[in-house]
């Protein structure tokens, strides 16, 4: 059987969907806390959201590059 295609999310990209789409934070909000503008997170964020995308629409892996330890 074939391997399915890999997509790797960056930890950036996983912690900017975490923030923003799993902890509702606003984008400003989420931009300092990572420490980077509302541009540059956004941008993150549009990167991140296509990967999740591609893999969810053909079946593709998604791996995780680094992801950070869960904040308790």
């Amino acid at each position: 059987m074939k391997q399915p295609e890999q997509i790797t999310l960056d930890s950036d990209e996983f912690e900017a969907l975490r923030l923003v789409d799993l902890l509702k934070m606003q984008q400003q909000h989420a931009a300092i806390q990572i420490g980077v503008s509302r541009q540059t997170l956004a941008n993150v964020l549009k990167s991140a959201r296509f990967k999740l995308m591609d893999c969810l629409t053909h079946g593709k892996a998604l791996l995780m590059k680094n992801a950070p330890e869960e904040k308790l």
